[in-house]
């Protein structure tokens, strides 16, 4: 399944630094997993998830093969881009496209970088994308009215529908607010997503920062911070100058960089986890001494469904799912110790497939 997490901001706040950084990571990937760059501009990493490593421990499992997500650098905007400034239309396009955002904003300071706007302000930065995606969408939801109601004139319940939810996401831009704040039913949100509105997309905020603040932030990657809490969003702070170099280091030799700066892991570890977090994904794993193999599911995904991410033919043929749960898998030694201490259950086609399930799908041909 192709879930995108777009890397946005503003010219000269790191952007393609840390893309760059994200590619190279997945190039080291390469040797071990499987990675392709479908484009130049869109890369495929894997998620780190130390949960796989146990199970192919324990299973004693040829090769691992972890889930992944895919990140895509989209141009710079700049002031305007919503009547088509800059790369403007490109750069709509391009987020329309889409899951999810990983906002870059610039909390350093550089006198050899210079800024567009010339001041530092990461509050501003992201203020300027966030009125440029919500003149667009006004532009846009503007546009559906008339349709609609005429549609709605001719008894056309589903606009009548429709029509609800862009007067409710109208009101919401007009007052500064992006449409994700809109409050919907669970039953709109098919609709909602079919209006294609870019400020609908979940937002990550990624503060760059200086070397010398990648492990404890600085006082502009705390006020992206505070501004995130408030809107329920998400902040990781990073150095993207860090990160690039990083990337290109040996294995061997990842470990000491990053304990003699302070940290634990690569920041860009933190930032996938939290893309994969911010889409509301979940895993379950498939174990045997062949492979152990990560696979995303959307939250809430059944069972036929996750099947079916692995072959349409598991999901057409599903007849039960042979399930244990990952605590109880490595507390029991493996599939077997959980078959003899009676955690391996048998799901059918309701059961709610949950993160960190070990599956084993039976289906018929």
């Amino acid at each position: 399944m192709g879930f995108k997490c777009g890397i946005v901001g503003l010219p000269n706040v790191g952007k393609s630094t840390l893309f760059n950084a994200l590619t190279e990571t997945a190039a080291a990937q390469a040797a071990n997993y499987p990675f392709c760059t479908i484009e130049p501009n869109v890369g495929e990493v894997a998620v780190p998830d130390p949960r796989l490593n146990t199970l192919a421990s324990l299973a004693k499992s040829a090769q691992i093969i972890p889930t992944r997500l895919t990140f895509v650098d989209i141009a710079g905007l700049v002031k305007g881009a919503s009547k088509g400034e800059g790369l403007g239309n490109q750069f709509l396009g391009n987020i329309r496209e889409v899951d999810a955002v990983a906002h870059v904003v610039r909390c350093f300071e550089d006198d050899d970088v210079t800024h567009v706007s010339n001041t530092i302000d990461p509050i501003a930065d992201i203020e300027t994308i966030e009125t440029e995606l919500m003149l667009a969408d006004l532009d846009s939801l503007e546009k559906r009215i008339d349709p609609l109601q005429k549609k709605i004139r001719g008894n056309d319940k589903e606009a009548k529908e429709t029509l609800v939810l862009v007067e409710g996401a109208l009101a919401l831009l007009r007052d500064g607010k992006p449409a994700r704040l809109l409050e919907r039913r669970s039953e709109d949100e098919k609709l909602f997503r079919s209006l294609g509105l870019l400020t609908a997309k979940p937002v990550l905020y990624v503060c760059n920062v200086e070397e010398s603040s990648a492990a404890t932030g600085n006082s502009l990657s705390r006020k992206v911070e505070e501004r995130a809490a408030a809107e329920g969003a998400v902040a990781v702070t990073i150095s993207a100058k860090i990160e690039a170099e990083i990337a290109v280091l040996p294995p061997d030799e990842r470990t000491e960089y990053l304990a003699a700066i302070g940290l634990d892991e690569p920041g860009l570890n933190r930032l996938i986890r939290a893309g994969y977090a911010l889409l509301d994904l979940v895993t379950f794993f498939t174990i045997g001494p062949k492979e152990a193999r990560a696979w995303t599911i959307t939250r809430g995904t059944r069972g036929p469904q996750a099947a079916g991410v692995i072959h349409t033919d598991f999901e057409r043929g599903f007849i039960r799912a042979e399930t244990i749960a990952y605590d109880d898998y490595v507390a029991l030694g493996g599939e077997a110790g959980a078959r003899d201490g009676g955690k391996l259950r048998l799901e059918g086609k309701e059961y709610t497939v949950a993160d960190g399930d070990v599956m084993h799908f039976r289906f018929a041909t």
